[in-house]
C-alpha cells in the first residue's frame, strides 16, 4: 500500500515537471523555436484548430519562424491568430509563406519575462507540496485504520519528502537555466 501511494505521487509529481516544461516552453526567448506557435489556434472552418495542423511550421533562421499553410485561403486567418496571440508577434506575408520576425528582448521586458518565470516556478512548487500533503493524508488514514504501524507510516513520509525535495530540485534547475537563457543577451 504504502509503494502504490509513493508510486503514485510521483507519476503525479512527474507530470507537474512535464506541464511546468510546456510552461517554460511558451516563455518566449530572443530565438525562435517552432514551439511558440504550439498553443496558439487558429479558426478552421470553424472548428479552432492548432496552427501544427493546418500548416508546416519551420524556422527559417534564429530569428524567424517560417509558416506554409496547407491551404491558401488559410494565409490571413493564420496570420491573424499569431498577431492576435499574447506573444507579441507580427508576423508578414510572402507570396504563399508567413514570415514571423522575433524581435529583440528589451531588458525591461526580459526582467517581466523572468518574473513570469519565477511565478510558474512556484505554482509548480506549491502543486509538489499538494501532492506530498495528500500522500501523507493517504497514510496518516492507513495509519488509523491500522493497516500500517507508525514506524512505516514515519518511512513513508520520509520517502515522500525526499521525492518532493528531489522534484523540487529538479524544478530549480529548470528555473535557473530559463532565467538564464531569458538573460542572455
Amino acid at each position: 500500500m504504502i509503494a502504490e501511494i509513493k508510486k503514485s505521487a510521483e507519476q503525479k509529481m512527474q507530470k507537474s515537471l512535464e506541464a511546468l516544461k510546456l510552461d517554460l516552453g511558451k516563455i518566449r526567448t530572443g530565438r525562435a523555436h517552432t514551439g511558440l506557435l504550439d498553443h496558439v489556434t487558429v479558426d478552421y472552418y470553424g472548428n479552432p484548430t492548432a496552427i501544427n495542423q493546418v500548416a508546416n511550421i519551420n524556422l527559417a533562421d534564429a530569428r524567424t519562424i517560417t509558416v506554409a499553410p496547407w491551404e491558401k485561403k488559410m494565409l490571413g486567418s493564420i496570420e491573424k491568430a499569431i498577431r492576435n496571440s499574447d506573444l507579441g508577434l507580427n508576423p508578414a506575408t510572402v507570396g504563399e509563406l508567413i514570415r514571423v520576425p522575433m524581435p529583440p528582448l528589451t531588458e525591461e521586458r526580459r526582467r517581466d519575462l523572468t518574473k513570469v518565470v519565477k511565478h510558474e516556478g512556484e505554482a509548480a512548487r506549491v502543486a509538489m507540496r499538494n501532492i506530498r500533503r495528500d500522500a501523507n493524508a493517504h497514510l496518516k488514514d492507513l495509519l488509523k485504520e491500522k493497516k500500517i504501524a507508525e514506524d512505516e507510516e514515519r518511512r513513508g513520509q520520509d520517502d515522500i519528502q525526499k521525492l518532493t525535495d528531489r522534484y523540487i530540485a529538479d524544478i530549480d534547475k529548470l528555473l535557473q537555466a530559463k532565467e538564464a537563457e531569458l538573460m542572455a543577451v
